[in-house]
């Protein structure tokens, strides 16, 4: 385990790796997003707010995702604690970003769809992200398997870890996941037949479905049921996103032959999306 890039490269200072990797996920899903705004067209001024919503809603969400965790709330860190030391939730970070465009969309008044120019940019943060959870955080479960990763004894003090027994990397499998996902987007599906914004939507609930699987080989607390805290708040959110995909294949925005929504040619959906 490497937390400073110092223990992990020897001549970097002790910055903390796993913020590092956040960062420069960020700075590398701002370039997609730009890129991706200008293959769209889309030259609204109001578009920096609805990113600052995102940012915003995310940051506040990732943090309060985790805070509640005890029954009893004297065992919880203090609010301005929590947003300031506590543990951050990828899933809380999404669902905070997408309350966070639609709150700025309404501030704004800005009423297209805006989830095409968000996934591609999305999928990178989150293969880049999950490179300093890797270096940092537990691997996973013990696994048989020739490509578990092996902590020390000092490491695994560190993560709370098993010492000496190959440990699934569903971090890798988690980057593996996000880089596939963005060369989807980037390349193909952004070429597909998909309502303005949906693309997205296809993203997310993937992600949900696969997130919901790695959390077997995770390592995380069980809390209910044998299943993680991450898979019970997704029981909830896949049946909903899935069952948003089906209604709009239903209309037949998932097909070639999909009609243009009320009021809005091709043209207008590519420039909107």
């Amino acid at each position: 385990m490497f937390p400073t890039l110092q223990d992990l490269l020897g001549w970097m200072p002790p910055a903390d790796t796993h913020a590092v990797f956040v960062a420069l996920g960020l700075g590398a899903a701002g370039a997609a997003f730009l890129i991706e705004k200008r293959r769209r067209g889309v030259t609204d001024p109001r578009i920096p707010h609805i990113v600052l919503g995102a940012l915003l809603g995310a940051a506040l969400s990732s943090r309060l995702g985790t805070w509640a965790q005890h029954l009893d709330p004297t065992r919880n860190l203090s609010l301005v604690d929590q947003l300031a030391y506590g543990n951050a939730s990828m899933l809380s970070a999404l669902v905070g970003a997408w309350l966070g465009v639609h709150v700025a969309k309404r501030i704004v008044r800005y009423p297209e769809r805006t989830g095409d120019l968000f996934a591609p940019a999305v999928a990178l943060a989150m293969a880049i992200g999950r490179i300093g959870c890797l270096l940092t955080e537990q691997p996973g479960t013990p696994t048989g398997a020739g490509w578990g990763i092996v902590l020390d004894a000092d490491a695994a003090a560190r993560v709370g870890a098993p010492a000496g027994v190959p440990l699934h990397p569903s971090f890798v499998y988690e980057i593996v996941f996000h880089v596939v996902a963005f060369a989807a987007l980037w390349w193909w599906l952004r070429h597909r037949p998909i309502a303005a914004g949906e693309t997205l939507t296809l993203y997310i609930a993937a992600y949900g479905v696969f997130r919901f699987a790695v959390e077997f080989v995770r390592g995380n607390d069980v809390a209910w049921m044998g299943l993680t805290r991450p898979q019970l708040f997704l029981l909830v959110t896949i049946p909903l996103l899935l069952a948003r995909i089906a209604y709009k294949s239903a209309r037949g925005q998932f097909r070639a032959s999909a009609p243009a929504e009320p009021g809005r040619t091709p043209q207008h959906e590519q420039q909107h999306a």
